[in-house]
């Protein structure tokens, strides 16, 4: 086989795999009405040691925390 044909193959699927580590998790197809509420996950996620600096709705239905754990580990997490 042709070495740019390799290349363009090799390139594609390096792509293909990059694109896929970026995407946003998928947690759950329920409405967002059944869902616990902004203010009582913040409450759990407070609870169990994590100081939030960022909390947002994803595109994939999840809570997605952005802070630091009772340890002071930068963390990130999806939840549903």
């Amino acid at each position: 086989m042709n070495r740019t044909v390799l290349k363009g193959i090799l390139a594609s699927s390096l792509l293909a795999v990059s694109v896929t580590a970026l995407a946003e998790p998928t947690c759950t197809d329920a409405p967002q009405s059944d869902w616990m509420s902004e203010d009582a996950m913040q409450q759990q996620i407070a609870d169990i040691g994590y100081k939030v600096k960022e909390f947002k709705i994803t595109d994939g239905s999840c809570y997605e925390i952005y802070g630091r754990d009772d340890q002071e580990r930068i963390v990130e997490h999806a939840v549903d």
